[in-house]
């Protein structure tokens, strides 16, 4: 997976928006308002942060070492750092799936009753 398929996976998902709250090069994207997914433009080869159960997330960094690893300025605990072009594209999505539902799960009743709605 390159980039531009990651952010248009990204921008599918229901409630899902872009933007750069922290620089030109740092593209964050949120459900709700809340952050799932980020990436640096500057990097490459191409990397991103997903939000991750932190059983799965050492399992993950002991199996593709080296291209899933602890993320950078985040809590290593809940957030890997994968090297998209580095690992399965079908391990991305369901990577990119598993964050997402992880910040709707945490969502308030309200936010998760207008995200179903929308």
């Amino acid at each position: 997976m390159n980039i531009e398929e990651f952010r248009e996976y990204c921008l599918a998902k229901k409630g899902s928006g872009e933007s750069f709250p922290f620089d030109e090069q740092a593209l964050v994207f949120k459900v709700m308002g809340k952050m799932f997914a980020i990436t640096g433009l500057e990097h490459q080869p191409a990397a991103v942060s997903l939000k991750c159960d932190p059983e799965r997330s050492v399992a993950l960094r002991e199996e593709y070492d080296g291209r899933i690893y602890g993320a950078f300025h985040m809590n290593k605990l809940h957030w890997n750092s994968i090297l998209i072009e580095s690992v399965p594209r079908d391990l991305t999505k369901e990577l990119i799936d598993h964050s997402y539902e992880l910040v709707v799960k945490k969502l308030t009743k309200k936010a998760r009753t207008d995200l179903e709605n929308s």
